[in-house]
């Protein structure tokens, strides 16, 4: 029995991203190497902690439940929506390599309309959905 991981299911979700040529940041907008920011389109990933579920009566913690939210944020109502469906297309594709552990195919749980936010100098929009993503040992 071993204590739930976050970090290799956050890996998992920004591998697949990226892999499809989607620029991530974890916990908000991502970061030039020089350390400003990078324009837009681009994902901003919020994990949560995650939740662990029991595989047996042996490992009552086997199971991880991680919910992630990615907020696509782009220039145009149409930028946002095609992230969307950029990211959808790479998270739903099969199930997710979880580093040390069996993943699960992500569950798409939705999320609120698209939006857009014109209190910043540079209206930005964003088209936020939510995923379950699970492992087991």
């Amino acid at each position: 029995m071993s204590a739930p991981q976050l970090l290799p299911h956050i890996d998992a979700v920004t591998a697949a991203l990226t892999g499809a040529g989607v620029t991530v940041g974890i916990g908000g907008a991502p970061r030039s190497d020089t350390g400003g920011d990078v324009p837009p389109p681009y994902i901003a990933l919020y994990p949560d902690a995650g939740r662990s579920a029991a595989c047996s009566l042996a490992d009552p913690i086997g199971a991880v439940d991680v919910m992630v939210q990615l907020t696509c944020v782009g220039v145009t109502a149409e930028q946002a929506a095609w992230l969307h469906d950029k990211a959808a297309a790479a998270l739903l594709s099969g199930p997710l390599a979880v580093d040390g552990r069996t993943g699960f195919w992500p569950e798409l749980l939705g999320g609120p309309p698209l939006q857009r936010d014109d209190d910043l100098l540079t209206p930005l929009w964003y088209q936020i959905a939510q995923y379950t993503i699970r492992s087991t040992p």
